[in-house]
C-alpha cells in the first residue's frame, strides 16, 4: 500500500514549485515510509509515497512506460487479487514485464485496455496515469472502496490525494467548510455522504467509480454498482459457492513479500480467515499463522452483557488459537492512551471519525507495525451478510430511516437553538436517496425489496465509514490491512442472495456459518454476533470528561455552534442515551469523544465556517 497525490495546472510550471510539491508528498510520508518519488512533467506533477510489499527494486513509482507513441506515467496504491493473470494475458498479447509487481500490470493494462482496464481489476486500489502527449489524466477506485482517492477542481486545473491532507497542503483547498459540510458532521458523522469530502470543494471517487481529466474537463463514470439478477443457485449450491468465492479470496490475499498477520478477536469472520490461512499454509509447508487481537486494561471488571455485546471475545480466543495453531499475540491498551489517541485519530482521517473504535485500531495497528507491514482482517461480512441486529428486528428493518442512527434527538441536543436547523431534513434525503437508487427486480417481495434496500444502507453508508476507518487508521503507522470479504465478487453474490438463503437456519450470517462449519469449532461457528471490542473502563469516560470540561470554558469557532446544557446533560446523565449516536455502541462516553475530535479538528485544521 502507499500514498498518491497529484496536480494538473494548466498554466503554473510546477518545477518551479517544488516546495509545494514537496509539502505535499509530507502529508503521506506515514502511508508510505520506505520510499518517495515525484514526476513533472511542466504543468502536470504526480507523487508517490511507497509501503514496500511486493517487489521492492521493479515497483518503484511514479512508473514510466512508452509505447503507441505516447508516454505514460502511474502512481498506484493498492494490492491487485489477480495480478498473475492478468500479466499472462497481457504477456500473450505482446507486452514484457521487468518485474513482479502490480504496478507495472495495471500500467500496461490501462494501456492495452485504457479506461476500461477498470473492469478487469480484482483487487483493493487507488491509481492515477497521465497520458504526456495527449495531456490526459486517468483517476480510478477500486471496485468496492477499500482504497480513497479525494480530488478538488480548481479554476485551471485539478488536484488528487489519498487523503484531504494533500489537497490542503497544494494550497489549491482552503480549511473551509460550509453548512452542508457541517450538517454532514452533526447529522451524519462519523458516515458521510459517498463522494462528500466535507470540506468545500472536496470530493472523493465513489466506489467503482473513474474519471478522465481533458481540456480543463472531469468526466466522471461508474464502471462497477450493486445491480439486481436472479438468484438461480440452490441453498447446498450457494454453500458451496460461497465457500470457494471467500476461501479464493483469502488465499488470493495471502500473497507478500514482507511479514504478514491476521487480526483474530474470536468472531466468526476473523476465525474464518485465521483458520483458511493456517489450513493453507500447512498444505504448502509454511509456518504457523500470527495472530493479533486487543483488549483494554481491565475489561473484564467492567463489562456487562447486552443485546448488541452479548460475549466478551477472551474464550473464544484462546479456541481459535488453539484450533488453527496459530503463534498469537494480545495487545492490551491503556485506556488513558485510548483518549489521547483522539488526537492522531483525527489527524489519521483529517476528520472526526469513529473516537475510541478509531482511536483503539490505530493503537493496534501501532504495535503490529512493530513487527508486521502486511495484516488479515473479517472487516465488512456484517454489512453483506445480514449481521446485524437491524437485519433481523422487523420493527427496525422497516423503520423508516437509517438503522444505525434512528433518532437525530441526541445529535440535536448538543447544538444551540437555530444553528443547522435543515440537519434532519438533510439526512432524511440522504437515506430516500440511496433507497431510490436500489436496483430491485419486478418479482421482488416487500421483503426482498427492502433487504437490498437495507443492503445498499450498509454498503454505501455504513460499511464505507468501517472502510475508511480500516484504512487511516492503519496506513497511519505504514500497516496494509487486507480485507478478503470485501472481494467484489462476494459483494455481487450477496446482493442477489436471496434473505432466506442468507439467513441460514434464522440466524444472522447464517449463510456464512454453514459455508465454514466444517473447518471451525462449532462454538465459534455459531457464536453469536459480537461487534469490535470497546472499552467498558469507567476511567475512559472520565478522561473524555474531563477534555470535554475544557473544551467548555473555551472561546471558539465551534462553541459558537454547541449547546452547553445539552453536552452537560450528556456528562451527569450518561445512562439516560437510549438511542446510540451511531452504530451499535458509541453511546456517552463516545459522544463526549466526538466532542473532543470537534474541537481538535477545529483547531489542528484551522477550519472557518462559510
Amino acid at each position: 500500500m502507499c500514498g498518491i497525490a497529484g496536480l494538473f495546472d494548466k498554466y503554473e510550471d510546477l518545477s518551479q514549485n517544488i516546495k509545494m510539491l514537496s509539502d505535499m508528498s509530507k502529508t503521506l510520508v506515514r502511508r508510505g515510509p520506505d520510499e518517495n518519488g515525484i514526476y513533472i512533467d511542466h504543468n502536470v506533477a504526480l507523487i508517490h509515497r511507497r509501503l514496500v510489499v511486493i517487489d521492492k527494486d521493479n515497483g518503484k513509482q511514479p512508473m514510466l512506460c512508452g509505447m503507441n507513441n505516447e508516454k505514460y506515467v502511474i502512481v498506484y496504491n493498492g494490492e491487485l487479487y489477480n495480478t498473475r493473470e492478468l500479466r499472462d494475458e497481457l504477456k500473450q498479447k505482446g507486452y514484457k514485464f521487468k518485474g513482479h509487481s502490480d504496478t507495472e500490470v495495471v500500467l500496461k493494462c490501462y494501456i492495452e485496455y485504457g479506461r476500461e482496464c477498470a473492469n478487469k481489476l480484482n483487487g483493493i486500489f487507488a491509481f492515477a496515469v497521465y497520458e504526456m502527449h495527449a495531456k490526459k489524466l486517468f483517476l480510478c477506485r477500486d471496485k468496492v472502496g477499500v482504497k480513497p482517492l479525494f480530488y478538488s477542481e480548481f479554476e485551471n486545473g485539478i488536484v488528487f490525494g489519498s487523503e484531504i491532507k494533500s489537497l490542503l497542503a497544494s494550497g489549491k483547498v482552503k480549511p473551509t467548510v460550509t453548512e452542508e459540510g457541517l450538517t454532514e458532521i452533526f447529522f451524519l458523522g462519523p458516515a458521510r455522504t459517498p463522494g462528500n469530502g466535507i470540506f468545500k470543494n472536496v470530493c472523493e471517487l465513489l466506489p467503482g467509480e473513474y474519471a478522465v481529466y481533458c481540456d480543463g474537463k472531469l468526466q466522471k463514470t461508474r464502471y462497477f454498482k450493486l445491480t439486481a439478477k436472479e438468484h438461480t443457485d440452490t441453498a447446498e449450491q450457494t454453500v458451496e459457492k460461497l465457500r470457494y468465492l471467500l476461501t479464493d479470496a483469502i488465499e488470493k490475499q495471502l500473497v507478500s513479500d514482507v511479514p504478514m498477520c491476521f487480526f483474530l478477536s474470536g468472531g466468526l469472520d476473523s476465525s474464518i480467515i485465521v483458520q483458511t490461512a493456517a489450513n493453507f499454509y500447512k498444505r504448502n509447508s509454511e509456518d504457523k499463522a500470527v495472530t493479533y487481537s486487543v483488549e483494554y486494561q481491565d475489561n473484564m471488571k467492567y463489562f456487562e452483557k447486552s443485546l448488541f455485546q452479548p460475549t466478551a471475545d477472551v474464550e473464544f480466543i484462546r479456541l481459535m488459537v488453539e484450533n488453527a495453531d496459530t503463534f498469537h499475540n494480545e495487545v492490551i491498551l491503556d485506556n488513558a492512551d485510548l483518549a489521547e489517541a483522539l488526537y492522531p485519530s483525527v489527524e489519521a482521517r483529517d476528520l472526526p471519525g469513529y473516537v475510541d473504535v478509531d482511536s483503539s485500531l490505530l493503537l493496534f495497528c501501532k504495535e503490529i507495525k512493530k513487527n508486521y507491514t502486511v495484516a488479515l482482517s473479517g472487516e465488512c461480512a456484517d454489512e453483506l451478510f445480514g449481521g446485524y441486529p437491524w437485519y433481523h428486528n422487523r420493527d427496525i428493518l422497516f423503520e423508516d430511516c437509517f438503522p444505525w442512527s434512528r433518532s437525530q434527538d441526541i445529535r440535536r441536543s448538543i447544538l444551540r437553538d437555530g444553528v443547522l436547523t435543515k440537519g434532519e431534513e438533510y439526512v432524511r434525503e440522504k437515506y430516500l436517496d440511496t433507497c431510490r437508487h436500489s436496483d430491485k427486480l419486478s418479482t421482488d417481495t416487500e421483503l426482498s425489496s427492502r433487504m437490498r434496500e437495507m443492503f445498499n444502507l450498509n454498503y454505501y453508508w455504513f460499511m464505507q465509514c468501517l472502510l475508511e476507518r480500516k484504512d487511516r487508521c492503519s496506513m497511519y503507522s505504514g500497516l496494509e490491512v487486507r480485507v478478503p470479504f470485501c472481494d467484489y465478487r462476494l459483494v455481487e453474490y450477496a446482493y442477489n442472495m436471496p434473505w432466506e438463503i442468507k439467513a441460514y437456519d434464522g440466524r444472522e450470517k447464517g449463510i456464512v456459518r454453514k459455508a465454514f462449519e466444517e473447518i471451525l469449532p462449532f462454538d465459534i461457528a455459531w457464536r453469536k454476533k459480537s461487534p469490535y471490542p470497546k472499552t467498558h473502563n469507567p476511567v475512559y469516560m472520565n478522561k473524555c470528561r474531563e477534555k470535554v470540561e475544557k473544551i467548555l470554558k473555551k472561546k471558539t469557532l465551534l462553541s459558537e455552534l454547541l449547546s452547553e446544557s445539552g453536552i452537560r446533560n450528556i456528562m451527569e446523565n450518561p445512562d439516560g442515551i437510549t438511542s446510540p449516536w451511531y452504530g451499535q455502541l458509541m453511546k456517552a462516553p463516545q459522544i463526549l469523544a466526538y466532542i473532543v475530535e470537534l474541537d481538535y479538528w477545529f483547531e489542528k485544521y484551522n477550519v472557518n465556517i462559510e
